[in-house]
Formats: C-alpha cells, sequence, structure tokens
C-alpha cells in the first residue's frame, strides 16, 4: 500500500490521457510523456518529485518507455499535444457533468469456419484444422465493432456479418445506447465519442458525419466527437482497456460458427471488474455508399473553435426523440 495515495491520484491522473497500448496483448502499456514532463505536472499538483521518484512510478504502475525501433514506426502530428489536452479536457467535463464517455473502434475482422488462429487453449483433444487459413476457405467473416463504457468499465461488442462502414459503426452505438447507456445515463445531455482518425469513423469522411447525424435524430442526444491524432490511435482507450482481453478470452479457439464467436467473446473479463456483453448486428450493409450529394451544403454537424477537423458535435432536429 502506499505511503502517498494522493501522489498515486495525481499520478494516474496526469498520465492518463496519455497511455496507449497493445490491442493484441493485454498489459502492454506505454506513455508519450517524458520523466521531466511527468514531474513538472506532479509539481504543479503540490507534489516536489525527483525524476528517480517518477521512475518508481511508473515501474509501479506497469508503464513503460517504448523500444527506440517502435518509436520509430509512428509519425508525430504538429498539433498532436493540443488534441491530446483536449480530449483530456473534454473527458473531465463529461465525467464531472455525469455524461458518458465511449471509446469506440473496429476489432480486426475474424474469420468464420475451420481455419488456424494463433494462441493456445486447454482441450482434451487434439486441435486439428484446415492447413491453410485462406479467406476463401472461410464460411463467413465478422466485424467486432466495440464500444467501451470508460467510466463503468464495460464493454459492448456488435458483430456485423457484413462490412465495416460508417452506418455500421452508427447502427452498432444506437444499440448500444438503447440497450444499455440510455439504462445507465438516464439523465445524459450529451455522449462524447472517443475514435481514430480512419476506418469507418474517419475524421474525413462526410458519410460518416451524415449517418452520426442520423444518430443524434435516433437517440434524440448531442453527440461530440473527438478523434485522436493521425499514427495515435493506440492512445484510445478501448484498444488498450478492452480490446487485448478480448483477445485473450479468445485465444486459441477457432470460430466454427457465429455462435461460437458470440460465446467466447461474452466470456471477457478482468480482475478489475472489466464486464462484456455481445450482440449479432447482421444487416446489410454495402460499401462504396456516400454521403447525399448537396451535404456539403445542407450539413447540420457544427465544429469546435478548437482543432475542428477533429472535434465537433451532431445535434438532434428534436431532443429526447
Amino acid at each position: 500500500m502506499s505511503l502517498f495515495p494522493d501522489l498515486d491520484t495525481a499520478f494516474l491522473e496526469i498520465v492518463r490521457p496519455y497511455t496507449a497500448g497493445d490491442p493484441m496483448h493485454a498489459g502492454a502499456l506505454w506513455t508519450n510523456l517524458s520523466l521531466r514532463r511527468l514531474a513538472a505536472e506532479l509539481t504543479q499538483r503540490g507534489f516536489r518529485v525527483s525524476v528517480p521518484v517518477v521512475v518508481q512510478l511508473l515501474h509501479k504502475h506497469r508503464l513503460g518507455r517504448r523500444k527506440a525501433l517502435k518509436k520509430r514506426s509512428f509519425k508525430h502530428h504538429p498539433h498532436s499535444d493540443r488534441q491530446f489536452q483536449n480530449i483530456a479536457r473534454l473527458r473531465t467535463l463529461y465525467e464531472q457533468a455525469g455524461n458518458p464517455i465511449f471509446s469506440i473502434d473496429t476489432k480486426k475482422k475474424e474469420l468464420i469456419g475451420d481455419l488456424f488462429r494463433a494462441g493456445h487453449a486447454y482441450t482434451q483433444e487434439t486441435i486439428e484444422t484446415l492447413d491453410h487459413d485462406f479467406p476463401s476457405y472461410a464460411t463467413g467473416v465478422i466485424h467486432p465493432h466495440c464500444i467501451y463504457d470508460i467510466q463503468r468499465n464495460h464493454g459492448h461488442i456488435n458483430l456485423g456479418i457484413s462490412h465495416d462502414t460508417s452506418e455500421f459503426a452508427c447502427d452498432s452505438v444506437a444499440f448500444a445506447w438503447k440497450h444499455y447507456g440510455c439504462v445507465h445515463y438516464p439523465q445524459a445531455a450529451s455522449v462524447l465519442l472517443l475514435c481514430d482518425g480512419g476506418g469507418s469513423n474517419a475524421a474525413n469522411r462526410y458519410v460518416f458525419k451524415y449517418a452520426l447525424e442520423n444518430l443524434a435524430d435516433r437517440i434524440g442526444l448531442e453527440i461530440r466527437v473527438a478523434h485522436y491524432p493521425p499514427y495515435k490511435s493506440k492512445f484510445n482507450p478501448v484498444e488498450h482497456r478492452f480490446l487485448p482481453h478480448v483477445t485473450r478470452a479468445c485465444q486459441g479457439v477457432i470460430f466454427i460458427s457465429v455462435e461460437t464467436a458470440l460465446e467466447k467473446m461474452a466470456q471477457t473479463t478482468t480482475q478489475q471488474g472489466l464486464t462484456t456483453s455481445v450482440h449479432l448486428l447482421d444487416g446489410k450493409y454495402p460499401t462504396g455508399q456516400k454521403a447525399p450529394k448537396n451535404y456539403k451544403k445542407t450539413m447540420r454537424i457544427v465544429f469546435d473553435d478548437e482543432l475542428p477537423a477533429w472535434n465537433y458535435r451532431a445535434i438532434p432536429t428534436k431532443k429526447g426523440s
């Protein structure tokens, strides 16, 4: 037990918005803050600590520096630090107001069929699969869209069997809100979505913004979106607080059917209280969809003054609808 619990609390509050992880490996965490920056931040909070004390805090809370080779693989956007600070500010505002914060992302697609999957599982017999895992041998494919409720430590997964599109991503959020979110946040005035800048929720895709407007109308709530900067998607909480545990729960399991995937993903838990729910979202989501022709002129998205390309709101035409 720490002799200075307030120091631990302050340290975790500082590093929380700047913590990244590997969605494929639980416990692999790192921070992009320097030792001197951490010491300075703690000093501003009334703790006069040296760099060696910061090193001890990093070790205690299982945060390590990244290896040089891996660090060079990440590019750096000039506005990254500003966006991290903005996200930290938004998270604090939403937590204090009791509004939900959902971190969203689509886990890599999984093939369904008698195909090899990495990992080990306890079995009474040897598991044999086809000797080649070509996609053409699969009987289907699933796209796990994940919504991680940061404040409740709960993850919801919608399995799509069509394509990972903007409409699918917004339908996934709509289902999670109507079946779980509104139950736990009945007084919510706004929802904060944290997401990366690519894929089905890409920051530069008008079709995503159009789907987002429809989503806001469906749930009758303002939806605020904050994108993580380019090359920084692993700092999105769902990437290191939920997805690695889903990977662990499913390791070594052959997804013979969609039902098998549903069952195993629903078993995702941790000793820290993580819970998981899973649903099959079996709609058709064709690729190549675009926003309406004149959408740029009719768009109702409200862009923030601060880094508007990454921060904006979808406001429903009728709240509470």
